[in-house]
């Protein structure tokens, strides 16, 4: 005979709640001996998909491809993560460096004096950041694409960067 746990009262061996104060009562096992088979190990995931965790990786460039790169372990990821650090890191550095040479930075201001020949410079240095310009956002929507359709694309020269990076 099992008794309450709070009152004391005696109780059936099936009680579930006590028949004097109300109180819950664990109900042992049938068959103490008896487990039920537990599935199979599976390993926790992210709840993302390794397209969509891949696309995400380039949507806000460098930034996002290195928190891909740190908090996803998955390979395809890990290397479009790796892929998003090296291009669009080195494009945002480049854009950096051409910006001061040509005094074209939002924060450098010009360099320089302000003659004719600086604003010959000038011209020249909004003409090449806006071909990067251009050229990083083509390269965005590609890689973004790619990485969404499950195509291990690599960009020239920062590609094989990324795979050494990524550890493939």
């Amino acid at each position: 005979m099992a008794h309450c746990t709070k009152c004391g009262s005696e109780l059936p061996d099936t009680a579930q709640f006590c028949q004097k104060c109300g109180q819950p009562q664990g109900v042992p096992p049938s068959n103490p001996g008896f487990r039920p088979p537990s599935p199979p190990y599976q390993p926790a995931t992210a709840g993302l998909s390794e397209n969509a965790a891949a696309t995400l990786s380039y949507v806000l460039g460098w930034l996002t491809g290195i928190i891909f790169y740190l908090i996803d372990k998955r390979p395809y990821v890990r290397f479009h993560a790796a892929q998003s650090i090296v291009t669009f890191g080195g494009l945002h550095v480049i854009r950096l460096v051409l910006g001061m040479i040509f005094g074209v930075g939002w924060a450098f201001g010009p360099f320089g004096g302000y003659g004719a020949g600086h604003f010959a410079g000038f011209g020249l240095g909004l003409m090449l950041l806006g071909l990067i310009g251009l050229l990083s956002f083509v390269l965005w929507i590609v890689c973004m694409i790619k990485a969404y359709q499950g195509e291990r694309f690599m960009v020239p020269i920062a590609g094989d960067i990324a795979a050494n990076l990524a550890g493939h």
